[in-house]
């Protein structure tokens, strides 16, 4: 029925490929894998180290800037979470992860 989709050269059998030294393929996969390691995956666990750490050092009285571009002071810190002042008597919850960056002393008053 649906043989008008098909061509006939597309259809016939073509003779087997010779089969190449399957040392190669082993090789190409763990080139791939290297380079993917290389390139991919440890810059990503670096990355991960570095803002783990860094999140781990936030202490009451930093300034630091949120992932959506919030600044505020540090008023307080728990396990997963820090309380900031943004404003005047202005306090909001974040959770750690949302740190980017920690700023330098004076730095939202300088803005």
């Amino acid at each position: 029925m649906l043989d008008f989709l098909i061509p006939a050269a597309v259809a016939q059998t073509a003779a087997p490929a010779p089969q190449g030294n399957p040392m190669i393929t082993l090789v190409m996969f763990g080139g791939l894998f290297l380079f993917m390691y290389l390139f991919m995956i440890r810059p990503q666990r670096k990355r991960q180290k570095e803002h783990t750490d860094l999140v781990s050092a936030i202490s009451k009285g930093d300034e630091v800037v949120l992932n959506s571009g919030m600044l505020g002071k540090v008023v307080k810190v728990d396990d997963s979470y820090l309380v900031l002042e943004t404003g005047n008597n202005v306090e909001l919850k974040f959770q750690k992860s949302a740190v980017h960056a920690v700023l330098p002393k004076g730095t939202i008053k300088s803005i």
